[in-house]
């Protein structure tokens, strides 16, 4: 047998760990976003250009419209672009409609055409904040779209019908075009990302659990707050599941019933990490300690057992709970059998998360081979919404509106219907920000960049181009480059500013005219009202951090009163709420400086509250004598300290907590089902407020 000489190993050694480099480089993260990039602006730019041909066949007159179009609905995911592109069709059909039926009827009077038509955009933006969920683009597109349409068309109020006619065709061709290439040239699907984010959210998920059973509390603090974001950041992310081209798509019912246990899950990890500090559940060799230490085992463990592990756990820790209720000696005891409850509950989410999360691609349609642990029906990602900041925002849309019209009309500048069209774009599609002008900002540095290649384009390249071919060759530079930065989370919108300048000024209609006076005006009119935009949304429509933060902290005390009332009966839909508020809050805490653990520990602290005052208000009807009063006039006491807006003072904690004391000594020894439930409810509510974390020896716990 002949071996190959020593020579050719060494090539071919080389070659291989070449080789292997040059695949472990490709996979980092960073390259794997560049190639993403990439594929997605190059798909976007043949949909562009394939719009864009269409139109021209059928003998559009503006059929850079289309190319407009299909980078505003182009996103990174198949799903994603069918999904904006329906809801953008939608917008558009809307808004045209209106602006037919409000131009021509009004505009004998300037005046009161712009109330109306700035009204209309106002109503759709304020519409638009309270859904919350990517259908809002809807609404965003019908408010937006009568401006660009109704304003210009005040000039010539006849042809308005034509010109949203022929707008939503211009449309619809870009809208199709896009999905096209998007679901079937190398389609990214998002049910991968998905069912990936999904994955990594159920591990954070049992590490919080795990670490719960520990003393971390700096690390508890922070997955919390991290699976606060996940949850909004799946449910973003399961909106656009139904338009996706994958075989099997996750089952909505399946992703709600997770969310609801995840959400459980989150201010329950809070209340058995107080239990353990309090307990000092160390290496004792009692019940208590061993069923801990079993269960942050079987946390850790990745097996999979059906099931039997799960339901021996849960078998033991309602066991511990019967036992060292029915021997409560001590408020420890009382304390442990709670633990011990809170255990058995926090087994079953995990398992049930675990067994849905198995289910949720099947390709069959059984029903489940087990009951679940937790409650069957589902509810799902609830959104927080604040009518009055969604009004004082789409006022301030209508204020800024109306003072460019005014502007417009006083100075009967020719070009004015075109600016106050783009000033009613920007105040639209940058209202649902809380300071819009960091993003208009971006996008006038974007629009700059986007003026200077289609001056470029206009006056030296394009008069030299005499076919198609040739004009998607000359063209493919500039919208290769904006459409990758457009695939960049940090560039989106100064993208934006270049592939929507880019079309309008570079004379790409029918025909090409190269007029430079139309350019000129047309650049001035944008910059104009761009930087007019930003002024008046710095002024009218820029919330202070500070004052939405208040408002979110204001809103979960006023709920907590509300619950403890009576009000907001469902436990999934205001565990859910509070945590959208959570997730509202992380990222204005970072905006305004602040150290914001303070602040969203106490987001987690009304939810508890609220949960368990709600919880005891339902067992008052089935508490006799003078245990069911007592328990009326605590929940009261706490409707009022949470209804007013103002911090509780530690006088306030201490009368709570003596009345708590009243309360469960009216309850007795807890022997009977529905009392041993209250008083567990009165522990839960007791460690919410800070008034139950005591050591055994009586001292504050810190």
């Amino acid at each position: 047998m002949n071996t190959p000489p020593p020579v050719c190993l060494r090539l071919t050694r080389t070659c291989t760990a070449v080789r292997q480099a040059g695949l472990n480089f490709l996979r980092t993260p960073a390259m794997k976003t560049d190639a993403d990039a990439i594929l997605f602006s190059a798909k976007s730019f043949a949909a562009a250009m394939l719009a864009y041909y269409v139109s021209l066949r059928i003998g559009l007159p503006k059929p850079f419209w289309a190319i407009v179009t299909v980078y505003i609905v182009s996103q990174t995911s198949a799903g994603a672009s069918l999904s904006r592109g329906v809801y953008r069709f939608a917008g558009t059909l809307i808004g045209a409609i209106a602006t037919v039926a409000i131009v021509p009827n009004f505009v004998n009077d300037p005046i009161l055409c712009s109330v109306i038509l700035a009204g209309w955009i106002g109503l759709c933006l304020f519409f638009s904040l309270l859904d919350r969920t990517p259908r809002a683009y809807a609404f965003v597109l019908a408010g937006y779209t009568a401006s660009l349409i109704g304003f210009p068309s005040v000039l010539d109020p006849g042809a308005v019908f034509d010109t949203a006619s022929l707008r939503v065709q211009e449309i619809c061709i870009g809208i199709l075009c896009a999905a096209l290439i998007h679901r079937y040239v190398l389609p990214k699907p998002m049910t991968g990302q998905f069912t990936g984010k999904l994955s990594a959210t159920l591990r954070d998920a049992r590490r919080l659990a795990g670490d719960a059973l520990t003393e971390t509390p700096e690390e508890n603090r922070r997955d919390r707050h991290q699976l606060s974001l996940d949850l909004l950041t799946l449910q973003g992310l399961a909106t656009h599941l139904p338009y996706d081209p994958a075989a099997v798509t996750p089952r909505r019912r399946t992703l709600q019933l997770i969310h609801d246990r995840l959400a459980r899950l989150l201010p329950l990890t809070a209340e058995i990490e107080d239990r353990v500090h309090f307990l000092g559940i160390g290496d004792g060799d009692d019940d208590l300690t061993a069923l801990v230490g079993d269960v942050r085992a079987w946390i850790a463990t990745t097996d999979t057992d059906e099931g039997e592990t799960a339901a021996r756990l849960m078998g033991r820790a309602r066991s511990v709970q019967k036992q060292s209720g029915a021997d409560a000696a001590a408020p420890g005891d009382r304390v442990g059998a709670n633990l011990a409850g809170h255990l058995a509950e926090m087994i079953g989410l995990l398992h049930d998360c675990d067994r849905l999360r198995q289910s949720l691609t099947a390709r069959w349609r059984s029903r489940q081979a087990a009951p679940l642990h937790g409650p069957k029906h589902a509810r799902g990602y609830v959104y927080h919404r604040d009518p009055w900041m969604a009004a004082r925002a789409a006022l301030g849309c209508i204020v800024g509106i109306l003072s460019g019209c005014a502007f417009w009309i006083g100075s009967a500048w020719p070009e004015g219907g075109t600016a106050v069209s783009i000033l009613g774009v920007c105040c639209t599609l940058f209202g649902n920000f809380d300071a819009p002008v960091p993003f208009v900002v971006k996008y006038i540095v974007g629009s700059i960049y986007g003026v200077l290649i289609s001056l470029v384009y206009s006056f030296a390249i394009l008069p030299q181009v005499t076919s198609f071919p040739v004009l998607v060759a000359v063209l493919a530079p500039a919208f290769l480059f904006a459409g990758s930065l457009q695939a960049r989370l940090p560039t989106t919108f100064m993208a934006m500013g270049i592939t929507l300048t880019i079309p309008i000024l570079s004379g790409l209609d029918a025909s090409y005219t190269g007029d430079f006076a139309t350019a000129l005006n047309t650049v001035i009119a944008l910059f104009a009202a761009v930087g007019f935009g930003a002024v008046s949304m710095s002024l009218f429509q820029t919330v202070p951090v500070d004052v939405a933060i208040n408002r979110l902290l204001d809103a979960s005390r006023r709920d907590v009163g509300r619950r403890a009332l009576g009000g907001a009966p469902n436990e999934a839909h205001w565990a859910s709420l509070m945590i959208d508020r959570t997730a509202l809050l992380l990222p204005r805490l970072r905006a305004s400086g602040k150290a914001g653990a303070d602040v969203l520990d106490d987001t987690l602290r009304h939810l508890r509250i609220g949960h368990a005052a709600g919880q005891l208000r339902k067992t008052i009807p089935r508490t006799k004598g003078g245990a069911g009063a007592a328990t009326g006039e605590l929940l009261s006491a706490i409707a009022v300290s949470f209804r007013v807006r103002k911090p509780i003072t530690p006088a306030d904690l201490i009368d709570l907590d003596q009345r708590i004391e009243t309360v469960m000594a009216l309850m007795g020894d807890g022997a009977d089902r529905r009392r041993s439930r209250a008083v567990d409810l009165l522990i839960d509510l007791r460690f919410a407020l800070g008034t139950g974390g005591k050591s055994k020896e009586g001292e504050p716990s810190s």
